[in-house]
């Protein structure tokens, strides 16, 4: 058994109550079994003085793609499916296994580095498996999947692919994946969205889902332009459509969800669906920005994710906190999207769309020791005085401030020095990957 203990800390602990106390949190193998003042530390292995330190549950990011880090910078200022059409599907098209294996890696590096512990994946059509071995090495927890893609216009050859096989690699990777190192890493189907999709896949997918109980992430109603598409070949909207099909249930993840009418925000709600919000991505690609204060009214599950680097240009959940709640308040006033609710979409909303609440997005005994450690010492988070600690972790706080991350019992990030993910190698390494498939896809 190995045992951290974590001294004399501020712990934001995200309870039902919501309590923020001083002291002690001790960690025994993956579980947090004590949380209180002066606690013996005579069985740790591991001490951490964390005085004057702010200790707070991992974020979860409910919508990332690790394979599109090696884009950053590859896709700016183009609408949604210029995006897909000129610079997203050609680059995906053009991965290898060890392209796939360094993106991931490049995309956890910076999701440990700012606080992240358990991510939604989405990869491309082909090498997931090395996406998953990155995933394994990290220690990062992870739900993920390849993409599904079998139909659509101006979709490169390499994407395209058969109902069925697109349906037996996902179930290939289901078996070998879902359940790895106790649970740490989870399967999720991932069609792309409705347009890249046929009906019979989406069907399969539904049947799939229910038989292995797994989640479905999928992306919905980003883009008006996408809407209009999926009217005009199913007739209903998109919400609607995947309701139709039996989809729309509590295993369902939806990206974006930023243009929805009345009926979908009611079928979302009725059937538990979980909304990912992703703001960051939706203003840098024009999208629109999405109605979660209405969601939020309703009692629709929201949580937040920073998508991909090249819609993002990071993955920052400090990043997109303070997007989630600064969006709102010219639309619906300076109350709308306060510091307290966004903090709960990072943490426990995001364990909520996972499955997980029981397990993960706070700091409760008993549960997963998935945390990080802040400094909030520094001019920008300062002064300290009468301020609530959740206000200076959303509006003053920054990525940088994270000091250690731990992620199932396990310390993957401390003093800042990364642990899982090595930096002299995986940064060389994504310089050479994309020069390699800039030249491939033909787009420098």
């Amino acid at each position: 058994m190995t045992t951290i203990l974590i001294k004399d800390a501020q712990i934001v602990t995200m309870n039902a109550n919501g309590d923020i106390l001083t002291g002690d949190l001790l960690i025994e193998n993956d579980r947090i079994t004590a949380i209180g003042p002066n606690l013996d530390a005579s069985p740790a292995d591991t001490i951490i003085n964390a005085k004057n330190r702010t200790v707070i549950p991992g974020f979860i990011q409910t919508h990332i793609h690790l394979c599109q880090t090696l884009f950053r910078g590859k896709g700016d200022d183009l609408e949604l499916m210029d995006w897909l059409k000129q610079r997203i599907w050609p680059l995906e098209a053009s991965h290898d296994e060890e392209s796939i294996y360094y993106s991931a890696m490049l995309g956890i590096g910076e999701l440990i580095q700012s606080g992240t512990t358990t991510i939604v994946d989405m990869e491309t059509v082909h090498h997931t498996d090395f996406a998953f071995q990155a995933i394994a090495e990290s220690g990062i927890r992870a739900l993920s999947g390849k993409v599904m893609m079998d139909k659509g216009d101006e979709v490169p050859f390499a994407l395209q692919e058969n109902t069925a096989d697109s349906l037996q690699q996902s179930v290939d990777l289901l078996e070998k994946w879902n359940g790895h190192d106790d649970g740490r890493i989870q399967y999720a189907f991932s069609p792309r969205f409705v347009i890249s999709c046929t009906e019979e896949l989406l069907r399969e997918v539904r049947s799939l889902s229910e038989h292995y109980q797994v989640k479905v992430h999928t992306h919905a109603s980003e883009n008006r332009g996408e809407i209009e598409i999926v009217q005009a070949e199913t007739g209903m909207r998109n919400i609607v459509y995947l309701d139709h099909l039996g989809l729309a249930n509590e295993r369902l993840i939806l990206a974006h969800c930023i243009w929805l009418d009345e009926d979908e925000k009611r079928i979302i709600h009725e059937r538990g669906v979980h909304v990912s919000h992703c703001p960051g991505s939706n203003l840098k690609l024009a999208s629109g920005i999405a109605e979660t204060p209405d969601m939020l009214k309703l009692d629709i599950s929201v949580s937040l994710g920073a998508d991909g680097a090249p819609c993002n240009n990071n993955l920052d959940m400090f990043n997109e906190m303070r997007l989630a709640a600064l969006i709102q308040k010219p639309i619906h006033g300076p109350t709308a999207m306060n510091a307290q609710t966004v903090f709960r979409m990072a943490t426990i909303g995001g364990a909520r769309a996972v499955g997980m609440e029981k397990e993960i997005g706070s700091l409760e005994v008993g549960k997963k020791a998935d945390l990080a450690i802040l400094d909030l010492n520094n001019f920008h988070t300062y002064p300290s005085y009468d301020v609530d600690p959740i206000s200076r972790i959303v509006y003053s706080a920054t990525r940088a401030d994270v000091e250690t991350t731990i992620i199932n019992g396990r310390i993957v990030m401390e003093n800042r020095i990364l642990r899982t993910v090595d930096k002299n190698i995986v940064l060389p390494e994504a310089n050479r990957s994309i020069k390699r498939l800039l030249k491939r896809a033909n787009l420098r």
